[in-house]
């Protein structure tokens, strides 16, 4: 599987974007996919996971602000994010993922190019 990550930029703080990440394969139907999130210095973390049924979960700090969706006749996830803070500056990832629980997913594909998303006035 090949991922692509796209929709960054540079945004103020409270602003929206739209992230989309194209997978290559015909197996994305049936896989969980997750967004993941690199900020300079840190780790890299799970941010939201959807299901193939379309079940979501988020990470504590982006639940109410982030949403993801999917269109599996596209092979695209999308995260949409909405009032946007400082601390959301990264380069952002997706993934297939072995769950949407987000202290317990793990990715299981390479990771592909991810998308810098800067929040700053």
């Amino acid at each position: 599987v090949q991922l692509q990550a796209s929709g960054g930029g540079l945004v103020q703080p409270g602003g929206s974007l739209r992230l989309s990440c194209t997978a290559s394969g015909s197996i994305f139907s049936i896989n969980a996919m997750g967004w993941y999130r690199q900020a300079p210095g840190k780790q890299r973390d799970f941010v939201a996971g959807i299901t193939s049924s379309g079940s979501t979960n988020y990470a504590s700090s982006v639940k109410g602000r982030f949403t993801i969706s999917r269109d599996n006749a596209k092979n695209t996830v999308y995260l949409r994010m909405n009032s946007l803070k400082p601390e959301d500056t990264a380069v952002y990832y997706c993934n297939r993922v072995s769950t949407i629980a987000p202290m317990a997913a793990r990715p299981l594909s390479s990771w592909g190019q991810g998308t810098l998303v800067t929040v700053s006035s």
